[in-house]
């Protein structure tokens, strides 16, 4: 998607919040997000997808514990942007605790904690547990064919020998 020239592939914005996020950042931090964000702006560079509640984003690691995530949005860019598309940045922030996740939700205006698809389905309930009518009991099917009837046994008609 670069052009090849030096050229930048996509524009480059930021949510107010990500860029006090960015700025209170330790200096290791900031000069590491700053530096991957110019590869993916370039287009040397992609973040993982995100799913679930957050599909469509992607994040970023920023360090090599990966204890830093950036989040950020691949969107259409403004008419009078250069480019056609933009990374907007929504959080810079340390994983722990999915805080990142967790403010991310709060930014984009969602009124529960995200989940990831893997949550989601494991939170939800298996169709072998849905409840269904009642259970027929053992005996004879409603279908069968009536038993003809049996003789009655005397006890004196016994055969003997």
């Amino acid at each position: 998607m670069s052009t090849g020239q030096g050229q930048p592939a996509f524009g480059l914005s930021f949510d107010p919040r990500a860029l006090t996020d960015l700025i209170q950042a330790p200096s290791d931090i900031r000069d590491l997000t700053l530096a991957h964000l110019q590869e993916v702006v370039n287009a040397q560079r992609f973040g993982l997808r995100l799913d679930g509640d957050l599909e469509g984003f992607r994040k970023l690691f920023v360090d090599a514990r990966k204890e830093w995530r950036v989040v950020y949005g691949v969107r259409p860019a403004p008419a009078e942007s250069a480019h056609p598309k933009d990374v907007h940045v929504v959080a810079v922030r340390p994983r722990a605790g999915n805080d990142v996740y967790d403010e991310v939700g709060r930014r984009l205006g969602m009124a529960r904690r995200p989940l990831s698809a893997r949550t989601h389905a494991a939170r939800s309930r298996p169709p072998q547990l849905t409840t269904r009518g009642p259970v027929p009991r053992p005996g004879p099917s409603a279908t069968a064919p009536p038993a003809l009837p049996r003789p009655a046994q005397n006890p004196a008609h016994h055969a003997t020998r």
